[in-house]
């Protein structure tokens, strides 16, 4: 059968049109291993007209969609068989698992990342999105995934470190190479659905060194946090409320500062006085007994009609962001109205002052969600631990009760 030509395929379409039977045009020879066709059907009130893949394999007829014409034109649909298909068929491969196989651009392989980290719903996706943007801008969005070498990698962190934003190179440092990482693992997923394969033979950020970690070691003594917390109860500047009854709940119940910046109605039961967080950092749910303290806070504040108890100030459709409540922690440390401290500090603190107020460090390690890499804690152990858990915040809050009370608030120095 002689290749086809647009005439034919438009002298097909007005055929069809007229005796209203469906008809199916092959392009060139190929029974017996598959070839391109085009579907024309009548509809009441046009013909569709798709492009497929046939293919005989065992004696039966497969066929999968192209794509459909006029949208895409016979050299496109050509094109794309010779592509995807003719391959395959030639292999004597199904044509049913055939896709896309071009290899994919830089965009491609960071817009799928973040997707993946969206569907399993990481909440660093929407950070991973917005430097990802910015890498892809600098290394060439259309630039194939596979092309980029370390070189291209350092270009990109180069400028960033010598602005002297040390942790913000090292951030995109650890986005880029998570990205390769990702996709040279779903290059081989049967479980991914990705449109593109990317055709990664190496990670370009994977031999790229990381910023030197320091461990953090500061966490506040009882007088600074009697200090910081009346302060918060009482600031001697204009602040949106919201932030301020935040941090004193990350004070109160040591947790990280992402999870209750976005607590929401839904995740407080008053009547049990428990914070209970479907998805957590480490991926795990998490759920612990807020201390007399805090519930009292908790429950003083009236959610916005959002349902958040942190709304944002700029938009109160979102929670406050982690790093709006760094922000404002770090203009009222330079003020010298409160200790030197950060967020971070804040959990180590609670971990510290738990401590020596008795409660046992396996509890705070629980009532803190800290992975516990023991196998019977990973494997076996199904106890939620939940009186266990009261009993500590019991003996925390009575503990952190009596400093508050017996503590004057020392002027600033």
């Amino acid at each position: 059968m002689p290749s086809l030509t647009d005439s034919a395929i438009k002298h097909a379409i007005k055929r069809v049109e007229r005796s209203r039977k469906q008809e199916t045009l092959s392009d060139g020879e190929g029974r017996g291993t598959g070839r391109l066709t085009l579907i024309l059907k009548p509809m009441p009130t046009r013909v569709t007209a798709e492009w497929m893949a046939q293919q005989w394999r065992d004696g039966r007829r497969t066929k999968s969609k192209v794509g459909a014409y006029p949208v895409m034109s016979l050299a496109e649909a050509r094109e794309v068989f010779k592509r995807d298909f003719a391959d395959v068929i030639q292999k004597g491969s199904s044509i049913k698992v055939a896709g896309d196989t071009r290899p994919g651009t830089v965009a491609d392989l960071f817009e799928a990342y973040v997707a993946n980290l969206k569907a399993a719903g990481k909440s660093s996706w929407r950070d991973a999105e917005k430097s990802l943007e910015n890498v892809a801008d600098v290394l060439g969005r259309n630039r194939l995934a596979r092309d980029i070498s370390p070189e291209d990698v350092l270009g990109v962190l180069r400028p960033i470190y010598e602005r002297g934003k040390r942790s913000m190179a090292d951030h995109v440092r650890s986005y880029i190479r998570s990205a390769y990482s990702w996709g040279l693992k779903a290059e081989h997923d049967y479980r991914s659905a990705a449109p593109r394969r990317f055709k990664l033979v190496s990670n370009p950020a994977g031999a790229i060194p990381t910023e030197p970690k320091t461990v953090g070691t500061r966490w506040l003594n009882e007088d600074e946090f009697v200090r910081l917390y009346r302060w918060l109860e009482t600031p001697d500047s204009p602040v949106h409320p919201p932030y301020t009854r935040a941090v004193r709940i990350l004070m109160l119940t040591g947790q990280r500062v992402e999870e209750i910046a976005r607590l929401h109605v839904d995740q407080w039961d008053a009547k049990e006085k428990i914070i209970d967080w479907s998805k957590t950092k480490n991926g795990k749910p998490h759920t612990i007994p807020a201390p007399a303290l805090a519930a009292e806070l908790i429950e003083s504040i009236k959610p916005n009609e959002h349902g958040w108890f942190f709304p944002s100030a700029m938009d109160p459709s979102k929670p406050v962001s982690a790093g709006t409540l760094y922000s404002f922690m770090w203009r009222q440390r330079d003020r010298g109205v409160i200790p030197v401290v950060t967020n971070r500090d804040l959990r180590r603190t609670w971990k510290t002052l738990a401590g020596k107020a008795g409660v046992p460090k396996e509890i705070r390690d629980r009532l803190q969600n800290h992975t516990l890499q023991d196998v019977s804690s990973k494997s076996y152990d199904r106890w939620n631990y939940m009186p266990e858990k009261r009993a500590g915040m019991k003996k925390w809050d009575a503990w952190v009760t009596r400093l508050l009370t017996r503590k004057a608030l020392k002027p600033a120095a």
